[in-house]
């Protein structure tokens, strides 16, 4: 077999979740809540499934569904969309990137990726023929804009944000957007793939989003996820906004790869989203960001900022020498804690000494993860 992705194996989200279920370790590695998801949204879950919703949903999204998307992006951004050309309902951010990749990159093009990265993104681009492009972020994960402005030319199609940025928990400067809008300004031909699944999980630090900028707007593809806003991840259901004749493009793609999404699940989101508050999800995770920084104190991890996304970062510099690969295993099956490390965000296998933990866990489980890693 001639394999289109060669460089391809099993993923270490999967490798350290099989090692924390075979060694009874707390999986603090992928990043899904093990918490119930809202009462409220479980009791309309069960209502509408005794509704005649389980028939294929409309293919861009149930009306219903894309009318509430159109509200909330107006009510948190003051970006006014018309829900049937600028927004789509996709199976999880995932598929979303995908589509979008495969929909907009020709063969020989070439798309910036920025390190440390999620490792969906790569993969979609080298199917289309294209070429990835990976530039390393500065040393406090923010873009480094003099490397990425002397990696464009006339052959970059896209570059890829992720702001709140994972694994990091970074949030964007007001001075990056700008910076992104003068590049995106000076390469017509450029367009912005803006991973923003994280959006309503942010601190300190407000989230700036590509659909608050008129510039950006008519230029990005913006991607958000259900499953993190909502703790569904399992849903896997998210939505795309884009300007109409970007949308267009994305959507022939999408109809020929999933059609449309889960039908019960769309329905279900349409009445649930009048009753949440997605301002508050901040809040709910900073308390157990919180929870887990005091937890550690007394650790000889380092604990890097946090000022989004439910991921901490840690260095262990002043515990082992070890590469992080090597030092999160062993942490598993002699200490009882999974985690994910932070090298393999990046093509070139920069190892900084440093562990990604996830915190959008219960209380029991941070107490005794913690309790586990300040033994250490």
């Amino acid at each position: 077999m001639n394999s289109k992705l060669p460089h391809v194996g099993t993923t270490i989200f999967t490798t350290m979740s099989k090692m924390a279920a075979d060694y009874g370790a707390i999986n603090l590695s992928q990043g899904f809540p093990n918490f119930p998801i809202d009462p409220i949204l479980e009791e309309i879950v069960q209502s509408k499934a005794g509704e005649n919703v389980h028939q294929y949903a409309p293919m861009s999204g149930l009306p219903v569904l894309l009318e509430q998307i159109s509200t909330l992006i107006l009510n948190q951004y003051q970006r006014k969309t018309d829900p049937q050309s600028e927004l789509l309902v996709t199976a999880g951010a995932t598929q979303a990137i995908f589509t979008t990749i495969q929909a907009l990159v020709h063969k020989d093009e070439e798309v910036i990726i920025l390190d440390p990265s999620y490792d969906c993104y790569e993969s979609p681009v080298i199917l289309a023929g294209a070429k990835p492009i990976r530039i390393p972020l500065n040393e406090n994960f923010l873009p480094d804009w003099e490397r990425i402005r002397s990696a464009v030319s006339g052959k970059t199609k896209l570059i890829i944000t992720n702001n709140p940025h994972n694994p990091s928990g970074t949030v964007w400067k007001k001075e990056d957007m700008e910076e992104l809008e003068k590049l995106v300004s000076d390469f017509p031909n450029l367009f912005v793939l803006s991973d923003e699944v994280y959006e309503f999980i942010h601190f300190e630090n407000r989230h700036l989003s590509a659909n608050s900028s008129n510039l950006l707007q008519e230029r990005s593809i913006i991607v958000s996820s259900f499953g993190k806003t909502f703790h569904i991840t399992g849903w896997k259901i998210g939505y795309v906004v884009a300007p109409s004749k970007i949308m267009d493009e994305i959507k022939k793609v999408h109809q020929f790869l999933v059609f449309c999404v889960n039908s019960l699940a769309q329905s279900s989101l349409a009445e649930y989203m009048k009753h949440v508050d997605v301002f508050k999800l901040g809040q709910f995770y900073q308390q157990k960001r919180d929870d887990f920084r005091f937890k550690m104190k007394n650790s000889r991890f380092e604990l890097l900022p946090c000022e989004g996304t439910y991921f901490q970062l840690a260095s262990y510099k002043a515990i082992s020498n070890e590469n992080d690969v090597d030092f999160a295993k062993r942490l598993v099956h002699e200490n009882g804690v999974a985690t994910i490390p932070l090298s393999v965000f990046n093509t070139n296998g920069e190892d900084r000494k440093i562990l990604r933990f996830c915190f959008a866990k219960d209380d029991i489980t941070i107490e005794q993860a913690t309790e586990k890693l300040c033994k250490i």
